[in-house]
């Protein structure tokens, strides 16, 4: 059994790409051997994250963030995966909702505090929307010890370097790193020798989801891919994601704030989630 295994907690905003950079740690270590145990945090119940990840050392916990409501669950499902499965590296992805500090205080309960080595927190900020940040935005990247700065590919180099500036000014010490679907080096995040990151002042406020809301929608089958992307717009909140059976096949859908996609799954997905789309928007 490892002696200590070291602990990343990914949190961002909603649709900020968390799973992306999660999705591409997993390849990274099943590629290396690596046993990598993945803890995904979702707001609503449908379990998306779980059926796009794919994999088989994965474990979600969902309905509530596990900064808070599901605190007692994720140490308990921690513990479990230490006794049972014994990885060499864990992550733990947020729901959106999630603050990550607050998530990573938990690592020091008992008793996985006997065993979690380094840990750290890298928080994914979406390179088209940081704008639209606040307070809860906010208090997510002044928890980081690392800051991926998302979907570069897809604005103008001043709204890139404005994003860096925006980053600093909330956390002056963060480093921050570009990245594009997900790339990122598993030696930034799991580094090879013990790391103390420095620790910013952290004020803590209470957390509460009750401004947002998750709602599962139940999208009709058959639709062309047009109707079923008009269908879903015409429903959507500020973040959209799921599965829909249309007219050319079975359809992944994703939605962060004006931006709607509807593509094809990389992998099969069971029919028990096709036709289910989970929203969440403010009350």
């Amino acid at each position: 059994m490892n002696d200590r295994v070291p602990v990343l907690v990914v949190g961002g905003f909603l649709g900020s790409g968390k799973t992306t950079v999660v999705r591409h740690l997993l390849a990274t270590a099943q590629a290396r051997g690596t046993l990598l145990a993945v803890v995904s945090n979702e707001f609503g119940e449908l379990g998306i994250d779980a059926a796009l990840i794919g994999a088989t050392g994965m474990v979600e916990l969902s309905g509530g963030c596990v900064c808070c409501t599901l605190s007692d669950e994720l140490v308990n499902t921690l513990q479990d995966l230490r006794e049972k499965v014994d990885p060499d590296q864990i992550v733990i992805e947020c729901s959106g909702l999630a603050l990550p500090f607050d998530t990573q205080l938990h690592l020091y309960r008992p008793p996985v505090r006997d065993w979690v080595g380094d840990e750290a927190c890298v928080v994914v900020v979406d390179a088209e929307r940081w704008g639209e940040e606040d307070a809860l935005f906010a208090e997510q990247v002044q928890s980081a010890d690392l800051v991926l700065l998302s979907k570069v590919d897809l604005v103008d180099e001043a709204s890139r370097l404005s994003a860096h500036r925006r980053m600093k000014q909330l956390a002056n010490d963060v480093e921050i790193i570009d990245v594009i679907h997900g790339n990122v080096s598993p030696e930034l995040l799991f580094p090879a020798g013990p790391r103390v990151a420095p620790r910013r002042e952290h004020h803590h406020h209470d957390h509460q989801h009750a401004d947002w809301v998750s709602e599962e929608l139940a999208v009709p089958a058959g639709m062309s891919l047009t109707e079923a992307t008009a269908w879903i717009e015409a429903r959507r909140g500020v973040r959209t994601k799921g599965f829909v059976s249309t007219s050319e096949g079975p359809m992944v859908v994703q939605g962060v704030g004006r931006r709607l996609e509807l593509v094809p799954p990389a992998r099969e997905i069971s029919r028990s989630l096709l036709g289910r789309v989970v929203v969440i928007r403010h009350r």
